[in-house]
């Protein structure tokens, strides 16, 4: 950035020209102070780490539910858990902090960040190994598991034996629930950052900055997810027993559905950057040096400054007296109520997309959960952060107002998601397994997968029902085992072995010879990378113009209401995300996930597991099909809530409202104000909006 574009908060300071006689001595007044320059430093900090722990822990949703042998919705309770733990005090944070020390009030809250996230790995380090169901290698010893082997003639395979580990509980334990309560701490301590931390900035930046700094702040949150995803891909590739297993004997890769990467790992570096994020801000001071005002006849000689609001703190009684009558004019204001609807039904679909992305890409296109994590972000994260800063340039460049910051964000969305239309042609088709969906002999797909695993190839090997080591057939058809596959023999060991003399491979075509069959599922035909490819490139570019509109998207919440309201309305926006969007939309849409399963997978010790294939056709259709749904109802509501924004600004209510603020609470709001109060001057009519 040049010197001459470079935002007026990162010029040289300068000393005021003259001090006005018989008053207060006033810190040397600056266009940015220095202290203003290191909370927006600081702050950039705790939004990247706090980003950044987001991210991972949308990567590890894939190794969660396989680790604790759970299904997809209870994978929404826990990932909608940093919402709950959120909106437990989001609204009195963001009421009662904004009168208080700001800065050490959002830094016990990333020190409860830090704590959470680190207390979300404690089950690794509380469960035993992860014992994954496998009949690929025997194994003798008397707390182990006895497996099966493929097809024999005597029918006695069985595929599992409880043994002495069973009996402990070990494995049906609900550890899971203390990556819940780590969660549930991590949004707890959220909750401060984003209301106290925009209020402060907007309070004390120039109002021509303000736009610009968020914008600032949007971008390095996006910066954070580039890490976090790439953080969750390195650790996805990684065994989860790193260290203390023997990797020769582990028989899976990171491309089988049973596969579990060292998800706890992630955790330890994220909550690690998080507790270091929060120590400067223990020294950052209560308040800031008041903004020097430009003189002219708009200057206000008597207005109080930040710095005296912010020491003559009224006491708590008198704060909660307020509380409730700021609220009812909160909710009062039309215009606000309809931001929130549009915002609430658009936050449910961006939810389900960020949460279930690497997950669809796993089911739709095959790929490992390290490589999907890694695209993502490579891709669509540079994109949005891009999206997001440029947003803050075009507010400040073109200083729009309500209207033009609206028509913006619209315009944006309306675009952004026209790229989204093309995802419904990017499809592959189910793989084809045995018995679930094809048949044994031709591929007709069949509905009834339970009576169509036996067929008269593997009837008498007496495979269990609830077995899954798939192998790939020489005749490019995977088979839930080599039991399954009919398979007499086996040769090699760990990932090498081989299987032959496979009765069901031999029967599946006339004059098939190579009757073999090799660990792991049958690969998908190269045209599912290319649509792989081509998804992202389309995602990337959606996202990139979607985020255009972010910052004038978030500024409609603080220019809708009173200046005083900023903070409270703020806390209330993220609050009603959480509450209508955040925690609902991973569970519900979870619950979804598991109804489209063709085949669960078994614990250890009995029950049911985690899915390991899905009708990928039905996933396809309601993961596009409910976010499109969802996002184009949200843009009907934009467009009302548009609608009226321009009727109010045609009919120059804003002008009255502000006008009739004796004392504006500076920021945006109140060079809003001068703004207006200059135009009534030179024109006596009510303000008209330029279209």
């Amino acid at each position: 950035m040049t010197v001459e574009s470079r935002p007026e908060g990162f010029s040289e300071p300068h000393l005021p020209d003259n001090t006005k006689p018989n008053s207060k001595t006033q810190p040397a007044a600056k266009c940015c102070s220095p202290n203003l320059k290191i909370f927006i430093g600081v702050l950039a900090f705790c939004f990247f780490s706090k980003s950044m722990s987001a991210s991972y822990t949308k990567s590890t949703i894939t190794q969660i539910e396989r680790r604790f042998e759970i299904p997809s919705s209870i994978v929404g309770i826990i990932d909608g858990s940093f919402e709950m733990g959120n909106l437990l005090v989001i609204t009195v944070v963001s009421y009662f902090g904004a009168k208080f020390h700001r800065p050490r009030i959002i830094g016990t809250g990333v020190l409860l960040m830090g704590a959470g996230t680190l207390i979300m790995s404690l089950p690794h380090f509380l469960m035993g190994r992860y014992d994954y169901e496998t009949v690929a290698t025997h194994v003798n010893g008397a707390d182990n598991l006895t497996v099966t082997s493929p097809c024999s003639s005597t029918g006695n395979n069985l595929a599992q034996q409880h043994t002495a580990g069973c009996n402990k509980g070990e494995e049906g334990s609900p550890m899971w629930i203390i990556v819940l309560l780590g969660n549930i701490i991590r949004g707890i301590g959220e909750a401060t950052v984003g209301p106290l931390g925009m209020s402060f900035i907007d309070d004390y930046a120039r109002p021509e900055n303000s736009a610009f700094y968020i914008g600032c702040l949007h971008t390095i949150s996006v910066i954070g997810p580039l890490f976090g995803y790439s953080l969750g891909s390195l650790c996805a590739n990684i065994f989860v027993d790193i260290g203390f297993v023997d990797m020769d004997s582990v028989t899976i890769t990171p491309q089988d559905s049973r596969w579990v990467g060292a998800w706890w790992l992630g955790y330890l570096v994220a909550g690690g950057l998080t507790l270091l994020s929060a120590v400067p801000l223990w020294f950052m001071p209560r308040s800031l040096p008041e903004i020097p005002q430009p003189s002219g006849p708009d200057t206000s000689t008597d207005q109080p400054s930040h710095t005296s609001t912010e020491h003559n703190t009224p006491g708590l009684a008198e704060i909660a007296k307020d509380f409730l009558p700021s609220l009812k004019r909160l909710l009062s204001n039309k215009i606000y109520i309809l931001y929130l609807m549009f915002n609430v039904v658009m936050f449910n679909g961006f939810v389900i997309i960020i949460t279930y992305t690497p997950k669809y890409f796993e089911q739709q296109f095959g790929q490992s959960a390290s490589k999907a994590n890694f695209f993502v972000g490579i891709t669509s994260i540079p994109a949005t952060c891009l999206g997001i800063f440029l947003s803050g340039v075009i507010m400040k460049k073109f200083k729009l107002d309500l209207l033009g910051a609206s028509k913006l964000s619209f315009v944006t969305c309306i675009t952004g998601f026209l790229f989204t239309v093309p995802y419904f042609a990017l499809s592959c088709p189910n793989r084809g397994v045995a018995g679930v969906t094809v048949p044994y002999r031709g591929p007709v797909p069949t509905g009834d997968t339970s009576v169509s695993l036996l067929s008269s190839c593997n009837s008498d090997c007496g495979c269990p029902p609830n077995q899954w080591d798939p192998v790939c057939g020489s005749n490019g058809v995977t088979y839930i085992s080599a039991c399954y596959a009919g398979c007499s023999s086996a040769h090699g060991s760990g990932r090498n072995m081989s299987f032959q003399g496979c009765q069901c491979v031999e029967s599946w075509g006339e004059g098939e010879v190579n009757s073999t069959a090799v660990l792991g599922q049958c690969p998908r035909e190269s045209s599912c990378a290319t649509m792989f490819y081509v998804y992202l490139a389309l995602q990337s570019l959606s996202f990139f113009i979607y985020c255009l509109g972010s910052v004038p998207l978030f500024l409609i919440c603080l220019r809708t209401v009173e200046p005083e309201l900023k903070s409270l309305s703020a806390g209330m926006f993220m609050l009603v995300l959480r509450v209508l969007g955040g925690i609902p939309a991973p569970i519900y849409f979870g619950a979804l996930i598991d109804s489209t399963c063709l085949k669960w997978g078994s614990r250890k010790c009995g029950g049911r597991g985690a899915c390991r294939m899905y009708d990928t056709e039905t996933f396809r259709y309601l993961f596009l099909g409910l976010t499109s749904s969802l996002r184009i109802c949200s843009y009907v509501l934009f467009w009302i809530t548009l609608t009226q924004i321009k009727k109010k600004v045609k009919k120059g209510q804003w002008a009255l409202n502000e006008i009739e603020l004796k004392k504006p609470a500076g920021g945006a709001a109140e060079a809003l104000l001068k703004e207006l109060s200059v135009t009534e001057q030179h024109e006596p009519k009510p303000i008209k909006e330029t279209v």
